[in-house]
């Protein structure tokens, strides 16, 4: 195996001519450098350098062997280059209605600016989110939370509203049929709450992790589920009598390091967010 460094060593002293300027070249030594082409000679078998001259120039030997040691070490750098693009992960957890849609021209833009990061971006509930970057898995956190919790770098509120099927109303079942999010979701205690202080019976029909899919549940008339009122859909209504519920709100966590890039990204989020759900 040849050394690259005796090789990027060799190079240096054919395109300069000199062994003290290319040992300038690559920060070494003359020392260095004369012990290092004894080294590749002694390797390959054969002398590679011709010193009678003033410049030092390649034999017979050494002139094969310089274009094939500039071939390996562009291929060398080009390889390093290559596994080092995308070196630099940027890890975002996102809520399941922004992980798509509007987000995809913002992540799209951040990525042609900065090249070198690698985006890697989770959505689900929001406490998985939460735990995700408590736990130093992820760099920023887009999560739906109580209203005035922690020390977000931006927060907006998020109204939620009673929906139901427009063609397949679920409202007046006794016992209500809900459409929720599995226990640990945000929505749910508060859905379960509001109706046992209102004295309304009900029970659970569907449950899922997904929006999309609770959302085509109330649409397809399986039950009533409480969601934020910007998604309401056209085959769905808002129930307007049913109880109070308090806002909760989206909030973004910012984690430490990642520098400009991070900074950047978080900046881009937030002005989307500002543009989705409206003045903080």
């Amino acid at each position: 195996m040849l050394d690259p460094q005796l090789l990027r060593s060799f190079v240096a002293i054919l395109e300069t001519g000199s062994f003290t300027r290319a040992g300038e070249r690559v920060h070494l030594t003359q020392s260095t450098i004369s012990q290092q082409m004894r080294r590749l000679e002694e390797q390959l078998g054969c002398p590679l350098l011709d010193r009678s001259g003033r410049t030092v120039v390649a034999t017979v030997a050494g002139e094969k062997l310089l274009g094939l040691a500039r071939r390996i070490l562009t291929l060398l750098d080009e390889a390093r280059e290559r596994v080092s693009e995308a070196s630099l992960p940027l890890r975002l957890g996102v809520p399941e209605d922004f992980a798509a849609g509007a987000m995809a021209p913002v992540l799209a833009a951040f990525a042609r600016d900065y090249p070198q990061v690698r985006l890697e971006v989770q959505s689900g509930l929001s406490h998985e989110i939460w735990q995700g970057f408590e736990g130093g898995e992820l760099d920023l956190a887009l999560i739906k939370q109580a209203r005035g919790q922690g020390d977000p770098v931006a927060r907006w509120r998020e109204p939620l509203a009673w929906v139901d099927s427009r063609d397949w109303p679920a409202c007046e079942r006794d016992p209500v049929p809900l459409v929720v999010f599995p226990s640990e979701g945000l929505y749910r205690r508060q859905l379960t709450d509001a109706l046992d202080d209102r004295g309304l019976r009900w029970r659970i029909a569907y449950v899922s992790a997904s929006l999309a899919s609770l959302q085509g549940a109330v649409s397809a008339g399986i039950g009533v589920s409480l969601l934020p009122s910007r998604l309401l859909l056209p085959d769905q209504v808002a129930l307007a009598d049913w109880p109070q519920v308090r806002s909760v709100e989206l909030a973004l966590h910012l984690g430490s390091g990642g520098g400009e890039a991070l900074r950047r990204l978080s900046d881009a989020l937030i002005a989307l967010c500002d543009e989705v759900m409206g003045p903080r």
